[in-house]
């Protein structure tokens, strides 16, 4: 599985952006897939995953009521959808696909992810 990353950029605080995360091969319907982010110095943290149906999904505190994950398995693609932004959301995103099943606990887990993306650059000005 390949993934693709895309919809980051430059935004105000308040503002909001869509990332997008296109999956290439024929299991997406199959996968967990999960939002990552890494900021300067930091190390890489959990934002948001959501189950193969898209009936479950699980976010990090910092980012609840803000962002929503959502997929298209017919378009083999997740989405994050990003508001209220913060200056403190600035970082790379990275999207991730995990093989395993779906449980809230291993989904904020990096380490459970199989295959990762290259990342996408969101900075929030203030």
């Amino acid at each position: 599985v390949q993934l693709q990353a895309s919809g980051g950029g430059l935004v105000q605080a308040g503002g909001s952006l869509r990332l997008s995360c296109a999956a290439s091969g024929r299991t997406f319907s199959s996968l967990v897939m999960g939002w990552f982010r890494q900021a300067p110095g930091k190390e890489r943290e959990f934002v948001a995953a959501i189950s193969w149906n898209g009936r479950t999904t699980n976010y990090a505190d910092s980012v609840k009521g803000r962002f929503t994950i959502s997929r298209d398995n017919a378009k083999n693609t997740v989405y994050l959808q990003m508001s209220s932004l913060k200056p403190e959301d600035t970082a790379v995103y990275y999207c991730a696909a995990d093989r395993g099943a779906y449980s809230s606990g291993r989904t904020s887990q990096k380490q459970e992810y199989d295959y990762w993306g290259q990342g996408t650059l969101v900075t929030v000005s203030s």
